[in-house]
């Protein structure tokens, strides 16, 4: 009876140890892309590539908001606007005018909100610079910023990422410049089951980093 007791802790251990295995199945939960630049440096480097009109990037943020509190030391998160066609360009500066101000965390997911609620028209310079007041940043610091030419090199450089990281749709979560995932990788059609996905992946990332 004890040995069968035992066997039955060992095969328990073994199962939970199997549970910490990668599941994310590559061409199904991911897939591979050519080797991009890390800019994290030792930390795992996740980037968040979105779209602030996509109602799916709207539907992920919760959950990636709610990770990014949790996510473990050896990683670090990298927001990228993509930029798929023209007219996602006015997005991308609006994002990089409020990284130039020091403004991200503070009203990121307020324009998120402000789009997908209140239906802001986010690609026009002169709606977006009333909405910098009432969010209470000084018009001209917004202005100078939005038309800089920082922002200009920075909207175009997410250009040039969106084609190299291979981005076809948003949300895409790219990890370690190697492994992506996206909403049209998410088995369930549920945007936020990206997130245990990304979790598959830096375990991935970190074992091959391990191994090198």
């Amino acid at each position: 009876m004890r040995a069968a007791l035992a066997l039955l802790a060992l095969a328990c251990l073994a199962g939970a140890s199997h549970a910490q295995d990668i599941l994310a199945r590559q061409n199904i939960e991911y897939r591979l892309i050519a080797p991009q630049p890390v800019e994290t440096g030792s930390r795992i480097e996740v980037v968040d590539f979105f779209w602030y009109g996509c109602p799916y990037c709207d539907a992920l943020q919760p959950a990636l908001e709610g990770w990014i509190r949790r996510k473990p030391a050896d990683v670090a998160l990298r927001r990228i606007p993509a930029i798929l066609r023209d007219s996602w360009a006015p997005h991308a500066r609006v994002y990089y005018t409020l990284e130039q101000l020091g403004e991200v965390e503070r009203l990121h997911l307020k324009v998120y909100e402000s789009y997908h609620v209140d239906l802001l028209r986010v690609s026009e310079p002169d709606v977006m610079v009333e909405w910098a007041v009432k969010n209470g940043i000084d018009r001209k610091r917004w202005l100078d910023a939005y038309h800089s030419p920082e922002t200009d090199a920075k909207v175009e450089h997410a250009r040039q990422l969106t084609k190299a990281y291979a981005i076809e749709v948003t949300p895409t979560l790219v990890v370690d410049g190697r492994y992506l995932t996206s909403g049209r990788h998410v088995p369930a059609s549920d945007v936020r089951d990206m997130i245990p996905i990304l979790e598959d992946l830096i375990r991935l990332a970190r074992q091959n980093r391990a191994g090198r």
